[in-house]
């Protein structure tokens, strides 16, 4: 007979978010029923798969929603577990949708419950997910020049167009503007030095931009404190980057937003941010396709 390896229950879905190549986006991991799994054994899990993320399904806290369309998610990376997680959120969404068909479901998660819609747009199942209300704060000049030094980033290489922020939309990231794609695409940081000035300031990533043009902006979000160097496709600092660019009025109140992300990796993905004037909460908006079975 065979058996299951503790780390890796037989339930364990993979997808790819954010593209509809599965060679492009960022993998998630899914358990659809993660009832018999405790953080110890989600974590390694997360671990045994090596993406940034990986989703677990539970029952939802009554009153949530229907059957089948409410569900309690949490996520983990292969260190320790994430507030928030959008491109697992879409991957999650997308394989229910598979299974229960498109429309609407609704996740309690650590930072709140997430609403996510999926569709089917010429014959790919895309999801948006809805985040909680978002806040931006101010970072500390001592703790900006850290965060350079660790990045290996002159402060002329920065846009002056786009403050340094901590944008937040179910998880802290740290936004800064690079003043060339070039700056963007040189990417070597020194990651215990990273790693421990987002811990000292609860950073999920750093979500590094670079505007291409008006409403297109290509970034990387470098991730050490999830034990991976960068994440290739990040939905959450997506909805924060969102939240930041119309606090600032570097975007109309009402907006459409492309991000790329991933091409520096070789795994391009495509993140849809859309911004509603009545609205503070953010929509991003990606694909999902499963990973190949090996």
């Amino acid at each position: 007979m065979n058996e299951t390896s503790p780390a890796e229950p037989a339930d364990v879905l993979r997808y790819t978010a954010f593209a509809t190549d599965p060679a492009g986006g960022n993998p998630a991991g899914v358990v659809l029923d993660a009832a018999g799994l405790d953080d110890a054994a989600r974590l390694a899990v997360a671990a045994d798969l090596g993406y940034s993320e990986s989703a677990f399904l539970t029952a939802p806290p009554p009153g949530l929603g229907e059957p089948d369309r409410a569900y309690t998610l949490r996520f983990f990376s292969p260190r320790a577990e994430v507030s928030f997680c959008g491109h697992a959120t879409v991957a999650t969404a997308v394989a229910l949708a598979e299974r229960h068909g498109t429309g609407d479901y609704v996740f309690a998660t650590p930072a709140g419950t997430v609403p996510v819609t999926v569709a089917s747009v010429d014959g790919t199942l895309r999801a948006t997910l809805t985040s909680v209300v978002p806040h931006i704060e101010e970072i500390a000049d001592d703790d900006l020049t850290e965060a350079l030094a660790a990045l290996d980033w002159p402060e002329a290489d920065l846009d002056p167009a786009f403050p340094p922020r901590i944008a937040y939309a179910g998880a802290r990231h740290l936004v800064l503007g690079a003043a060339t794609r070039a700056r963007l695409a040189d990417l070597a940081y020194d990651v215990p030095r990273l790693t421990a000035l987002m811990h000292r300031l609860d950073l999920t990533t750093v979500q590094l931009v670079w505007r291409e043009t008006e409403f297109a902006f290509h970034v990387r979000d470098p991730f050490p404190v999830g034990g991976v160097f960068e994440d290739p496709a990040t939905g959450a600092a997506a909805a924060a980057f969102g939240a930041y660019a119309r606090a600032l009025t570097l975007v109309p109140p009402t907006a459409e937003l492309t991000l790329h992300q991933g091409e520096d990796l070789g795994r391009p993905g495509l993140l849809t941010v859309n911004l509603r004037e009545n609205d503070p909460r953010v929509r991003v908006t990606g694909a999902a396709v499963p990973l190949p079975t090996t």
